[in-house]
């Protein structure tokens, strides 16, 4: 027992809260939600699946990518080598888990291979450099799609100056765009965002991948919360979030839903006037891993904001069923590229299940606040109740007006009967 005492947890260290550590091997109860999303399927990135001989097939190219980078940049691997071992203690204090079983040689070793096969795809699809006509990674179709995903899972991450180190270092003349456009511009070929809007994010700081990429939906954290507030202070509503009624009762309630193509972020939802306006999103397997690894990510990292977590828990609430899924896709909010109705609801069910979500700050609380408010106006509710009973239809409309003749003319018809007409 006195041993065990003395002995530091590894599992989880003991300076895991520090702002330093940023990678995180993942507790059961959130990998429990989907197994899969979390763990890489073709490529391994740092220390957690190190040695998985499921993913040695990209393993094997990574010492291509390295050969072509030593031969363009005409630095030696010892270079690359002693410029990761200088930096042994920072790389190992961002990791949740204890690396301890990897020496300061292995452990550059790893991140010199890791970090300039990330580096150099993100040049090779940037066109800084040429790729060779055959080379699998790129001609096979289906590699894409996974690597992707895999570079963005929480346990599948390297301290992003590592990356950056990597990438001063070995820069030449061809390096005509800096580290975070290329990265932007590589996951772009599956997000679909406009240029101006990627530049704006290219001096984005970040922890990793993951991290930087989440950044890149976030506008001015502090401007969202503060906003948010506001509109709570001035609404005379106590500053602690009440979820909101699924999309099927909100229209009841009056609410419109409409989608906003041209935002720049999905996160950015606005209401004013009864109508919701929210942007447009493919879900498909890419969206649904980032949403699972994001969430994650700002579970276990205190020090960054949970706009992730608080839009999941948004549309967590409008979509309880598939009929309210049904709705927003009918708005073209929704882009059901994942499965079906039922599976999408599911999906965001699960993923905001149990998570640490603040009541009281967070970008949303301002919307949550005044959709309930008028939720409340009976005028709305009465009135929407009124257009949905008689005017859901073009037929329901039309017997509505019919109806309304005929005790408009019964109504003349008395008032005649009652009241002859003397010539």
């Amino acid at each position: 027992m006195a041993n065990q005492m003395k002995e530091s947890p590894k599992l989880l260290r003991k300076l895991a809260g520090k702002d330093s550590c940023c990678i995180f091997r993942l507790p059961q109860s959130i990998v429990e939600i989907n197994k899969e999303a979390y763990r890489p399927r073709i490529v391994s990135i740092g220390p957690y699946h190190y040695g998985n001989k499921d993913l040695n097939m990209i393993q094997e190219h990574k010492w291509r990518f390295l050969n072509d980078l030593i031969t363009r940049s005409r630095k030696t691997l010892g270079e690359f080598m002693n410029m990761m071992v200088s930096m042994d203690k920072e790389i190992r204090e961002s990791y949740s888990e204890s690396i301890d079983q990897f020496s300061a040689k292995e452990l550059a070793k790893m991140m010199v291979l890791d970090g300039v096969f990330l580096i150099e795809l993100f040049r090779k699809v940037g066109k800084l450099v040429n790729t060779h006509q055959d080379d699998p990674i790129f001609r096979m179709v289906w590699v894409s799609p996974f690597l992707m995903r895999d570079l963005l899972k929480i346990e599948n991450q390297i301290p992003f100056f590592v990356l950056q180190k990597l990438f001063d270092a070995s820069s030449t003349n061809i390096d005509t765009r800096p580290l975070r456009a290329l990265i932007l511009e590589f996951f772009n070929y599956l997000v679909d965002r406009q240029q101006e809007v990627l530049h704006k994010y290219e001096n984005q700081e970040g922890k990793h991948l993951l991290d930087f990429f989440r950044k890149s939906f976030i506008k001015n954290e502090n401007e969202n919360h503060v906003a948010s507030r506001a509109i709570v202070e001035k609404s005379n509503h106590p500053a602690s979030l009440k979820l909101i009624p699924p999309a099927t009762k909100l229209v009841i309630a009056g609410v419109k839903f409409k989608a906003n193509p041209q935002a720049e972020s999905f996160l950015d939802i606005k209401f004013q006037n009864g109508l919701l306006l929210i942007p447009q999103i493919n879900m498909d397997d890419f969206y649904s891993s980032f949403f699972l690894n994001c969430v994650a990510f700002e579970q276990c990292y205190s020090h960054c904001s949970k706009d992730i977590t608080t839009y999941v828990v948004f549309m967590g609430c409008l979509m309880n069923t598939s009929t309210d899924v049904g709705l927003l896709s009918e708005k073209k909010i929704i882009e059901n590229y994942f499965g079906t109705d039922k599976e999408i609801a599911k999906f965001f069910k699960n993923v905001g299940k149990d998570v640490a979500f603040d009541t009281r700050n967070n970008y949303l609380i301002g919307l949550f606040s005044e959709l309930n408010s008028y939720c409340k106006n009976g005028w709305h509710v009465g009135f929407a109740g009124f257009k949905h009973t008689y005017f859901s239809s073009p037929w329901a409309a039309i017997s509505a007006l019919a109806a309304s003749m005929l005790l408009i003319l019964a109504a003349l018809q008395t008032f005649f009967t009652i009241f002859p007409t003397h010539k």
